[in-house]
């Protein structure tokens, strides 16, 4: 499975988002560190979920970190926009 299609199982699972977007941007960073050559090293997540509404920003950022698990050994980097 590819690890895009990985965040959104994980995030749905754990969030059941009202709004769910995941894109790889593995090509704008090509070369650079971090760029393992899999294509799949770079995301950007936004999302957004009643199941955040109570959390601080920090507890977001938490929440969803901790719902990707061992992803994030597999990720170089994960831009998150959490609402």
């Amino acid at each position: 499975m590819a690890v895009k299609d990985e965040i959104e199982a994980r995030l749905t699972e754990a969030f059941g988002p009202t709004a769910l977007e995941v894109i790889n941007e593995s090509h704008r960073h090509q070369g650079h560190a971090g760029d393992d050559g899999s294509g799949e090293s770079h995301f950007r997540v936004v999302i957004r979920a009643p199941a955040f509404a109570t959390m601080t920003r920090i507890a977001r950022h938490r929440a969803v970190q901790g719902a990707l698990g061992d992803l994030n050994q597999r990720i170089h980097a994960i831009a998150l926009d959490i609402g």
